[in-house]
């Protein structure tokens, strides 16, 4: 096989082009419409179990090309047009049940103007003023004076914002594609904590070019790493291939996706820590873990991320 990418640019393209077939691979989508949204409850900061929305936004494909990611299945080829944004945030809210804290999140950063635009703003803070949290996601380099500009227009719905974390490692970040370092992580966290907004951080578990022998141990730094920043929230996304760049990285020894028992351990030796609410991501935990017991180890997970408590089978 051809040596990989140095440049950015060049790894850019690399990962661009071992994509599956857009033409059948990306979902055709109607911009006045979300991807989907379900209702979920969540552990609260004071110790509560809410009832909550999650809302996946039609938008626009995100700019940065991050090695992981296969969210692009889900975006548009061009950016929606003003006011789609606030059709689908209507129509979801038309027909799902009563919630407590609301998720918008788009494929991308909710502060990038070219995917969420300026004049729609106002009235996504009008839409969520019934929820006591809004939670959007946002790349750490996007962080900055625009964020301000939409919390001011949130009356008594208090803002969180989901940074990308990934991981603690520098060389794996840089390796990753985000374009950002732990440093750029630092800044937007720490400039959202003197704001007043809460900070939720996504750590992957086992990302490419970590060795199982390292991949607990980087994973539990990134978590230390996110709270010692000023997060209140950690999710843990045990990484998943899928979207073709990790299938050759896998093909050539660089990459194999977590078992489940890594999961477990990362995210029971977090909780021990005690630093702030962790949740395990356990969507599609089969692939992780095809043998005999996971609905038990399913519900054990489910169980932790409602008591951050980790209990014994």
């Amino acid at each position: 096989m051809d040596p990989l990418p140095i440049d950015p640019e060049d790894w850019d393209h690399w990962i661009r082009s071992r994509r599956p077939d857009l033409s059948k691979h990306r979902q055709t989508l109607d911009p006045h419409r979300p991807a989907r949204w379900f209702a979920e409850e969540e552990l609260q900061g004071d110790g509560r179990l809410a009832a909550g929305l999650t809302l996946f936004l039609t938008n626009r494909e995100c700019p940065w090309r991050c090695l992981m990611c296969d969210l692009w299945r889900e975006t548009t080829p061009e950016r929606i047009p003003q006011g789609a944004v606030l059709d689908q945030i209507d129509g979801a809210l038309r027909q799902a049940p009563a919630a407590e804290w609301i998720k918008l999140y788009n494929a991308g950063s909710f502060f990038d103007a070219g995917a969420i635009p300026t004049a729609d703003l106002p009235g996504i803070a009008q839409r969520v003023q019934a929820f006591r949290r809004l939670v959007v996601e946002c790349h750490p380099t996007l962080v900055g004076p625009r964020v301000l500009e939409f919390r001011s227009r949130l009356e008594s719905t208090r803002l969180e914002v989901a940074l990308g974390l990934e991981t603690a490692h520098p060389e794996v970040l840089r390796r990753l594609n985000k374009g950002m370092t732990v440093d750029d992580f630092r800044r937007a966290a720490g400039f959202l904590v003197e704001a007043g907004i809460s900070v939720r951080a996504f750590v992957l578990v086992k990302p490419p070019f970590q060795a199982d022998d390292d991949a607990l141990e980087w994973a539990l730094r990134t978590v230390d790493l996110a709270f010692e920043s000023g997060a209140s929230v950690v999710s843990l996304i045990p990484t998943r291939a899928g979207n073709g760049a990790l299938e050759e990285l896998r093909d050539r020894g660089l990459f194999a996706e977590p078992c489940l028992e890594l999961l477990e351990a990362v995210l029971e030796k977090a909780l021990g820590r005690s630093r702030g609410r962790v949740f395990a991501d356990v969507w599609d935990l089969e692939r992780f873990h095809p043998g005999p017991g996971l609905p038990e180890r399913r519900a054990r997970l489910e169980r932790a991320n409602r008591t951050q408590v980790w209990t014994d089978l």
